[in-house]
């Protein structure tokens, strides 16, 4: 691999803003206004106007502009506004006066942890000519504790601005750490690539490798050189490049080329060389921003949500198809509220990728496979395996199935999946342990698809990126579809989508948690466990043989009023249950003022939702009234009666099918509350009175033209 050409890796092609701050009379304006004008001035204003250095000074060509900056109190405000804006901090001292070098780490780095000021820090002493050098100190020996405890500081330079020693170096160091930084990259204590950063070569390397056999050819190399550098590669670099590798790493290349560790390898070497521009310009090249993520470029539009905005998903869904790349506000009116579920294509590849990284199940498919044809040898690099390009290419389409019924991912196997992720996207909440999962740990094909289905739910843009991570080659607008909006399928009477979200409300120990448990499979706890936040539960109901997923987000009964607060509280719901204990009269009423304040929430709103309740707890003995209080409460509001359960038994009375067919007809089992009906009359009222106002009108307006034709004709006759 090459070295990065002049335009390659920019990390801000707009510009690099350099902030210069130190003691007095350290030589900052000197400093800038050498580099700046390649000569030292006889004459030194004590405060410079901010100063860009030419465009062609440094091979990346972007502009660098420089602040001086004023240590005296009276300019304290500003020198913390310039700060902030920094992409880079130079600070100086005076190599002839060491105090101002103990102030570095007594005040100033101190300084900009306080500010908040988190960009790279170059730290120069200026005046070297000036310096005792009966008295000098290795500057590596002086700063090494120092940038042991300040972990931002890039490098050290020494320069003389009299006598142009370094001067350019310090502004080229300070440019570069802002285009190619090492944190992101490298460990330094550590001396490894960073986990991120693997993850990202990885991903890279896999794709580079176009006939999937764990190693870059010398055409592989040379197309990826290409793809990068723009500049081919020579045999005899080729050779130089495995050569370097194989005499430090003999399992960086074999007979097929470079291998993963090879490539890794490669790149650390590139980084303890000072080469960060190479790195930098691969991940770059493949989409990668400095957080080392998929920049937005590579995704789809965000989805953002304004409450106080209207909404209409098929014009979001015009502009995303065409490819609109940003957020804009003029089209901000757009992404309120919508739902999006992933398309078949994504649900296709997600399920090759299931068996594809079912170690278990896939050797005993492939083992009845190739005893099946005769064969005796099988090569295959489960690695390098990913989705439709391997399993095509060796003709596994037909075969990739769970044959056994028992296939599921384990946590080894997820390591390998999101390894060329920038990490597991399931190992914390809301998606760790949403899912049911087999007594080891593991996820079936349902759990795992139910899983991506709640992250779309949640955020799109994020499921997307993620399955771009694990070898999605699609346009990334196919991945997902944009669902009819709530309000337009309660008047179609019907909806057409594939994942239903449930928020479960209900007073505490009333039984919720234990209902969300029995959804993915877990045993019924033997004593109450508080929840803390909202939980959620994913699986796949089959409804009349067709399969959907259902979320269900737990509600504790204390945040309730904190999510009614918001107007739009309820418009990502689909249906909503209300859970009570049915023998405790207390818990009941409870459930009761939750339903009424969220039907009366969605009426105010807009956003009502069918409702459900349901009396947790049968296998206990009901208290005096529960039936009697139950069924008038649910007559009284329209809805269906109480459905009772028993999560202790595993008597569900079909309560998720029950939830899914309601979701799936969003007109019916919507509550009326009292002052709901009243505001319907009042409507109605208004209604009618306007119509006749208006028929009225209409026949005043007829009547005074027939009156205006009567005379006109009146008038000509005589």
């Amino acid at each position: 691999m090459a070295g990065a050409g002049p335009d390659a890796g920019r990390g801000n092609a707009s510009g690099v803003r350099i902030v210069v701050a130190g003691d007095a009379k350290t030589g900052k304006s000197s400093l800038i206004l050498t580099a700046a004008t390649d000569s030292f001035p006889p004459n030194v204003p004590p405060l410079l106007p901010p100063t860009r250095l030419p465009d062609d000074i440094y091979p990346d060509k972007v502009p660098v502009t420089i602040i001086d900056t004023s240590s005296s109190p009276e300019n304290r405000a500003k020198l913390v506004e310039e700060l902030k804006r920094a992409d880079a901090v130079v600070l100086t001292y005076a190599c002839d006066k060491p105090a101002t070098l103990d102030r570095l780490s007594t005040f100033w780095l101190p300084e900009l942890r306080r500010l908040e000021v988190r960009v790279p820090v170059i730290v120069v002493g200026c005046m070297l000519d000036q310096r005792d050098e009966q008295n000098s100190v290795s500057l590596e020996l002086v700063m090494s504790p120092i940038m042991q405890q300040f972990r931002e500081i890039e490098t050290c330079i020494e320069c003389s601005a009299y006598k142009h020693i370094q001067i350019p170096e310090v502004f080229y160091y300070a440019q570069k750490t802002v285009l190619h930084p090492t944190a992101p990259l490298f460990d330094q204590e550590a001396q490894t690539l960073k986990p991120r950063c693997v993850r990202a070569l990885k991903r890279i390397f896999i794709l580079c490798d176009l006939d999937r056999d764990g190693a870059l050819s010398d055409a592989e190399l040379n197309d990826f050189q290409v793809k990068c550098f723009n500049a081919p590669l020579q045999p005899s670099e080729i050779v130089g490049v495995k050569r370097v590798v194989q005499d430090k790493l003999q399992e960086g290349v074999n007979e097929r080329g470079l291998t993963l560790t090879g490539f890794l390898f490669l790149h650390a070497l590139f980084i303890e060389k000072g080469r960060l521009e190479t790195t930098w310009t691969v991940l770059r090249k493949f989409g990668y921003n400095n957080e080392i993520r998929l920049s937005e470029d590579q995704l789809p539009p965000p989805i953002k949500r304004h409450p106080d905005q209207a909404n209409n998903p098929t014009i979001f869904l015009i502009l995303f198809l065409f490819g609109i790349q940003a957020y804009d506000a003029k089209y901000a009116k757009y992404w309120l509220h919508i739902s999006v579920e992933l398309t078949n294509d994504a649900l296709d590849f997600l399920r090759r990728i299931f068996f594809t990284f079912d170690i278990n199940g896939l050797f005993v498919q492939l083992f009845i496979l190739f005893v099946d044809s005769g064969c005796l040898e099988l090569k295959f690099d489960f690695m390098k395996c990913r989705s439709d390009d391997v399993l095509s290419s060796h003709n596994f389409n037909n075969f990739v199935c769970d044959l056994n019924q028992d296939g599921a991912l384990q946590s080894n196997e997820f390591d390998d999946l999101f390894s060329t992720a920038p990490e597991n996207p399931w190992s914390e909440a809301p998606h760790k342990d949403a899912a049911e999962k087999d007594a080891l740990g593991g996820l079936s094909v349902d759990g795992f698809l139910s899983e991506w289905a709640l992250m779309t739910l949640l955020d799109p843009i994020y499921s997307v990126e993620n399955l771009i991570y694990i070898g999605y080659a699609g346009e990334p607008s196919s991945a997902i579809r944009v669902t009819r909006r709530r309000r337009l399928d309660r008047k179609k009477q019907q909806s057409d989508r594939n994942v239903y979200q449930c928020f479960v409300f209900g007073p505490k120990e009333a039984g919720k948690s234990a209902i969300l448990n029995s959804f993915i499979g877990r045993p019924f706890p033997e004593e109450y466990q508080s929840t803390a936040g909202d939980q959620y539960a994913v699986n796949v109901v089959d409804v009349g043989g067709a399969k959907k997923t259902l979320v269900l987000r737990e509600i504790p009964e204390d945040g309730v009023k904190k999510l009614l607060s918001s107007k739009d509280a309820l418009a990502d719901c689909d249906i909503a249950v209300f859970v009570h204990d049915s023998s405790h009269e207390i818990s009941w009423k409870r459930a009761a003022d939750l339903l009424v304040d969220v039907a009366s929430h969605g009426e105010a709103t807009g956003y009502e939702v069918p409702c459900l309740i349901v009396a947790a707890k049968d296998d206990l003995d009901p208290y005096l009234t529960q039936i009697q209080d139950s069924t008038r409460v649910s007559q009284d509001l329209g809805i269906e009666a109480p459905i009772p359960i028993s999560t202790k038994l595993g008597d569900f009375s079909n309560l998720f099918q029950g939830i899914v067919k309601a979701a799936e007809h969003p007109h019916l089992s919507i509550p009326e509350t009292e002052a709901g009906r009243s505001r319907k009359q009042y409507h109605r009222l208004i209604n009618r009175s306007l119509m006749f106002v208006s028929v009225g009108a209409a026949v005043a307006v007829v009547g005074l033209a027939a009156y205006r034709v009567y005379a006109a004709r009146k008038n000509a006759s005589s």
